[in-house]
């Protein structure tokens, strides 16, 4: 195996567990080319009957599942480590954010080869490594999040502190589709001096312990970090567990808005802070005087892995002055997009699993009067029709009208395959009556993570400004999907984040404020002087 077998890493070290069983990575070109010999394959080397050698180049590495005691020992290791980090100096932190940053950079090739062969395209999983030194963990972002962390201010005498304190021990849950980078991205909750409990899922377990162990937990040691600011395991759900220690303060969560406002409600009763990233129903409006050609661009971001990634424009309102040419250049860019194996250049299609789900949002729209524009076939990963094939064909429908459009699942609902809506409003009164309708359409989504706007007119760009207050990323005349530095690139209220959802960095949605007045004594003073 490429990558071997990386076992749990609790306390500092390397545990195997009394009776270890591992979960294979085998490449997802295995299980396109033979689904059936694919999983036959996995199953054999996770029950141990097959040998790894024998399995070539289709299998690259294992992990160790954890056991339950393995899961207890990384949240007692969490919490004891807990005092002695907190009390390294924020700006030693800091530094270490700094290297764990670089130490990415000169990962990047391993660590894009482990994510293509778990199904990422290449030119998706290079965009993600590549970003993340340069968004979350930039010198920009975390700068920023160290000056929120103390301001002082003094009355007189009176020294007064305002400062954020780090929760405790953070125990993050990646969700399956993006693994290794939502939890590099939650992992900067270390620098606010809060220890972390990692689960790598299983499905995609290999690129999220390479990411941890051979990347983060070296630049921890080094930096001589106390054993167990670090834990990471690869296993069954945990998230009862982590409800039931009395050693878990907060839980990163990512998933499903369904299941996540459930396990928000949880976490609450248990006495835990939910920190939830769940899904997302982005609009992308194309005002009539829009730059078509980049506007066309950025919409065309929703395809990228089948559209099943959260922050893509789900849905689009095109002004009806420009609707016809702009839903015709969408067309001549989404007949570019094809699928193919992960390794392939320019691929950016991935398998859907929900195909029958596509379907079924595909059908309601059209029977409610939306028209296909283009797509709606399954296809092989050649790009041939078929009904079989693991692929969808980029699809687009026009839907009329904007009073009625939330009826319809596809525009209402979070979706996960590649089926694009563009909403054209009817024309109305004036420009001024037609921008304030959509700006109440914006607003009315349930979902709160991004939304953006495509406009040249600087009067039109600050009453967006002004008017959507949904959405914790607004971007104008911006890639709509595109993360940089400093912003908060995750996070928003409603559907995707709850109650306390909001658009902020881990390192200051993992602390809380705590108010400090000091008034030195005589001594103290005279000594000072």
């Amino acid at each position: 195996m490429k990558f071997g077998v990386y076992p749990a890493y609790i306390g500092g070290r390397d545990v195997m567990g009394d009776n270890a069983q591992l979960v294979h990575t085998v490449t997802v070109r295995t299980l396109i080319d033979d689904t059936f010999s694919g999983l036959e394959l996995k199953r054999d080397l996770d029950l141990g009957i097959r040998d790894p050698s024998a399995a070539g180049d289709r299998v690259v590495g294992a992990c160790v599942v954890a056991d339950d005691d393995m899961t207890a020992q990384a949240l007692q290791a969490a919490a004891e480590a807990a005092p002695r980090w907190r009390r390294v100096p924020l700006a030693d932190r800091i530094e270490i954010g700094h290297l764990i940053a670089q130490r990415l950079l000169e990962h990047r090739d391993r660590l894009v080869e482990i994510l293509v062969a778990e199904g990422t395209p290449r030119s998706a999983a290079e965009g993600m490594v590549t970003g993340i030194p340069f968004t979350s963990w930039s010198r920009e972002t975390l700068g920023f999040c160290a000056e929120q962390m103390e301001f002082r201010r003094h009355d007189g005498e009176r020294e007064m502190i305002l400062r954020r304190i780090p929760d405790g021990v953070v125990c993050v849950n990646p969700p399956q589709n993006a693994a290794a980078v939502n939890a590099l991205n939650g992992l900067t909750a270390l620098l606010a001096g809060n220890t972390m409990v990692v689960r790598a899922p299983r499905g995609v377990a290999l690129s999220c312990m390479y990411a941890m162990r051979e990347i983060v937990a070296p630049v921890l040691e080094e930096a001589g970090a106390p054993p167990g600011t670090l834990n990471v395991l690869c296993g069954p759900p945990m998230l009862e567990t982590w409800l039931a220690s009395e050693h878990v303060d907060d839980v990163l969560y990512f998933g499903g808005s369904a299941k996540g406002l459930e396990f928000e409600r949880d976490c609450i009763a248990a006495g835990k802070k939910p920190i939830l990233e769940l899904a997302g129903n982005d609009c992308c409006v194309v005002w009539h005087d829009a730059d078509l050609d980049a506007a066309v661009e950025s919409i065309s971001q929703f395809f990228l892995n089948s559209g099943q990634i959260c922050n893509v424009p789900n849905q689009v309102i095109a002004h009806p002055a420009i609707a016809d040419e702009l839903i015709e250049r969408l067309v001549v860019a989404t007949r570019k997009i094809r699928p193919g194996y992960p390794h392939e250049d320019d691929v950016v299609l991935t398998p859907v699993l929900g195909a029958d789900w596509f379907f079924g949002c595909l059908n309601e729209a059209l029977a409610k009067g939306a028209e296909l524009v283009h797509g709606g076939r399954r296809l092989e990963v050649d790009g041939t029709p078929s009904n079989t094939g693991f692929f969808v064909e980029p699809s687009i429908v026009r839907i009329e009208g904007i009073q009625d459009a939330r009826k319809l699942s596809v525009v209402r609902d979070e979706t996960f395959f590649p089926l694009l809506p563009i909403i054209v409003p009817e024309a109305g009164p004036s420009d001024d009556a037609l921008l304030e309708q959509v700006l109440d359409f914006v607003n009315s989504n349930a979902y709160g993570l991004r939304n953006s706007c495509w406009s040249t007119d600087d009067p039109t760009i600050r009453r967006f400004l002004e008017g959507v207050g949904n959405g914790g990323n607004l971007k104008i005349n911006d890639s709509h999907s595109g993360f940089v530095p400093f912003l908060p690139n995750q996070g928003g209220p409603g559907l995707t984040g709850g109650a306390f959802g909001e658009a902020s960095h881990p390192m200051l949605r993992t602390t809380r404020l705590q108010a400090v007045s000091v008034v030195r004594p005589a001594a103290d003073k005279e000594q000072g002087s």
